[in-house]
């Protein structure tokens, strides 16, 4: 224990401790501790990096490379001399190769849009950072950096809306095209997707669209043009925007200047040179009665999976001078109608825009005109109405309508075909009760109101009897006219006696094909008006059948033809010949009671057309509104306006003077049989018996022997059978 009597010990006051010097490796090791970190982060960000690529790689994969160059065209249609008529719904493009693009358009191009095309793989880095550095310089985002295999890979494949996540789509899809397809080919590619305003794609579509020239055919001034809209085709339509058009052409020309693609002076040049817009667009889609038929009959020829095709090449058998002769005769004759003193209907010109956007139904006066090439089948004009933006109901094929007279002409064909002549004298008087089987007292009258006695059987059929038709029709028998109509195509005749006057109904399509027996001389041929049918690549997927079949014995054809030759001569449409219509040819004139209906059906060697009159709603049309005043015009005109050259009016072969022979040789389609004899038939008080008087199911022999035999006459099978000469 210490002395108490120490001293107390002073406090120590702590003493500062020397600095350690730093060794040489500490700092070293901070440093590696920081590109630890860095590397860290950065090989975190390279695998998210590479995950996300890799997602973007996966997902850029599932696009099929061969969409690339499936590009959607609308189907053109052809007229019959190969030469684009219009185009059907769908995308307005024609698809060209880059060899019928011209140079110019494709300096201008590359020009305007990526010069650097042939060096970069999809994706311009240099692009990326030029066009980032531009932006940040004007506070805008005004300069892209798309390329065009960017550009042909959004227009190619649905990538998605403006923004980041589809620009590093676009990249990667970028990367495949360019691995898969030449640059050539994206360059082709990519022409012929881009829109140029206006409805158009496509640089071929465009360049008719704008210039009516093909885009081989472009300059260096409408070339650059074109490459100048590009980036906003609705605003720079030189159509719309000419001026603005203009500046985006100075602009493409002084960077092809820059880039050494054009000389100073070349540029110049096309700076100063007119540049002439169409004032008509070409190959756009067409609304017209001629694509209403042509989209019908497609539905008919070809399978849902062909019609879902792009870029079809319809061509057809269309003549587009006789149809345009078509509904300009057909309008003008109809407004010459609606000009006449006292005319009660609405007329064409008074149907207001309002009406036609509310798509009110036309009450005004319609009509319709249908032209087949007798040679082959093709229709080669169809008009189905007055207006189509008025009414889009297309009547030459779809309305159904009282024939009347037109149909008499297969009345006396199914009597000539059983025997009867032409000179064969029948009675135009009155029909007596019971003459008629199962008509009761049915006595119709002439159109003029009045009887004219005894005439040969031709005569009429030349001035249109009533009468005499059904003393005709009675003579051949209801089922046999019943069974030539079927074989022409007029299927709908009901088993009544009015039905010899045409008192059923049909289309005016129908009509004027079974008329074409006529000059075919008992020929029938299938109508159409789609020739052919190629895909987009060539190959044919549709031909109309060019086969003809014989149902009628060329004999009574002729009969007929004959007859209605003289009609244009002196009959109901020898107004034709007073018009100075001078062609050989024949036909016949129809009209319905009360004038609801006028008809005229007429050929010549090469060509039948038929014309129908009236209101959609069956109503008088005129007081007297005769097929020969209401129809015939147009046809006159129609016909007249076909070139002698391509469908020539040859002079029809005389038939025989006596009727039809029954030999040995008649074929079994004329075949005799035998006739139960019909009931007498009482004659009018006071009027003399007369040849027309005959029992009218009784018909005359076929031939005339010094000493007629006893047994009862022949009657001849009708020609249901192809007739084999």
């Amino acid at each position: 224990m210490p002395p108490s009597n120490l001293p107390p010990r002073r406090a120590r006051l702590p003493q500062a401790q020397p600095a350690k010097p730093t060794k040489p490796n500490q700092t070293k090791r901070g440093g590696g501790r920081l590109w630890r970190v860095l590397l860290f982060v950065g090989s975190w960000a390279a695998l998210c990096g590479g995950l996300i690529g890799g997602v973007y790689a996966i997902w850029a994969s599932q696009f099929d490379m061969a969409d690339v160059e499936q590009i959607r065209e609308r189907s053109t249609v052809f007229d019959r001399d190969g030469k684009p008529y219009g185009r059907l719904a769908g995308e307005n493009r024609l698809v060209v190769p880059l060899e019928k693009v011209s140079p110019f358009f494709v300096k201008s191009l590359l020009a305007r849009e990526d010069s650097r095309f042939y060096d970069h793989l999809g994706v311009d880095p240099i692009g990326i950072v030029r066009a980032v550095l531009r932006n940040v310089t004007s506070n805008s985002a005004a300069q892209g950096a798309s390329t065009l295999t960017q550009q042909l890979a959004r227009n190619s494949f649905p990538l998605g809306g403006k923004n980041l996540h589809r620009k590093i789509l676009e990249a990667f899809v970028a990367f495949r095209i360019e691995k898969h397809y030449s640059k050539n080919e994206i360059l082709e590619h990519y022409m012929n997707r881009i829109y140029f305003g206006a409805g158009v794609y496509g640089i071929e579509t465009a360049s008719q669209a704008y210039f009516n020239k093909r885009a081989s055919e472009l300059t260096l001034g409408e070339a650059a043009m074109m490459a100048g809209i590009i980036r906003g085709p609705s605003r720079f339509s030189p159509l719309s925007n000419f001026k603005g058009a203009i500046r985006e052409r100075d602009t493409v020309l002084e960077r092809l200047v820059k880039i050494g693609s054009v000389k100073v002076e070349a540029a110049e040049a096309a700076r100063t040179s007119e540049i002439v817009v169409s004032s008509k667009r070409k190959l756009t889609i067409q609304e017209n009665y001629v694509m209403d038929a042509v989209v019908r009959e497609l539905g008919r020829v070809l399978s849902d999976e062909q019609l879902g095709e792009s870029g079809l090449r319809i061509y057809t058998s269309l003549d587009p001078v006789l149809q345009e002769t078509s509904q300009v005769a057909l309008d003008a004759h109809m407004t010459k109608i609606e000009a006449k003193a006292g005319y009660a209907h609405p007329k064409k010109a008074e149907f207001t825009k309002e009406a036609r956007e509310a798509e009110v139904e036309p009450g005004y006066l319609q009509g319709s005109v249908v032209v087949i090439d007798n040679r082959t089948g093709g229709i080669r004009a169809l008009v189905g109405g007055r207006e189509y933006a008025d009414s889009r109901y297309n009547r030459a094929i779809l309305s159904e309508r009282p024939i009347g007279s037109t149909f008499k002409s297969f009345v006396y064909l199914a009597a000539f075909g059983r025997g009867l002549s032409p000179g064969t004298m029948l009675s135009d008087d009155p029909l007596q009760r019971g003459e008629v089987k199962g008509a009761g007292a049915w006595s119709p009258a002439n159109s003029d109101g009045t009887f004219k006695g005894v005439m040969t059987a031709e005569d009429g059929l030349i001035q249109s009897r009533n009468t005499v038709t059904v003393r005709v029709g009675e003579r051949a028998g209801m089922g046999e006219v019943a069974k030539v109509a079927s074989v022409v195509g007029l299927d709908k005749m009901p088993q009544k006696p009015s039905a010899f006057l045409g008192a059923f109904e049909s289309t005016l399509m129908r009509v004027t094909k079974a008329y074409t027996v006529f000059p075919n001389q008992g020929r029938l041929r299938d109508a159409f008006l789609i020739e052919r049918v190629d895909d987009a690549g060539g190959a044919t997927l549709y031909r109309a059948p060019s086969s003809s079949r014989a149902i009628l014995h060329p004999s009574a054809c002729a009969m007929v033809t004959n007859a209605l030759v003289k009609v244009l001569d002196r009959g109901t449409a020898a107004a034709a010949r007073e018009k100075g219509f001078k062609k050989p040819a024949g036909g016949k004139t129809g009209t319905t009671d009360d004038y609801k209906d006028a008809w005229f059906v007429g050929f010549t060697s090469s060509l039948t057309a038929g014309v129908w009159v009236g209101f959609d709603r069956p109503q008088r049309t005129v007081a007297q509104g005769y097929g020969a005043t209401m129809a015939l015009p147009v046809w006159i005109e129609v016909m007249s306006a076909a070139p002698e050259q391509r469908y020539p009016a040859l002079a029809f072969r005389e038939a025989p003077s006596t009727p039809i022979p029954l030999t040995s040789a008649t074929p079994a389609a004329v075949r005799p049989l035998k006739v139960e004899p019909a009931p007498p038939v009482s004659t009018p008080p006071g009027a003399a018996p007369s040849p027309g008087a005959a029992p009218p199911r009784k018909v005359e022999p076929v031939a005339v022997p010094a000493n007629p035999p006893k047994a009862e006459p022949l009657r001849v099978e009708p020609v249901l059978k192809p007739f084999k000469p």
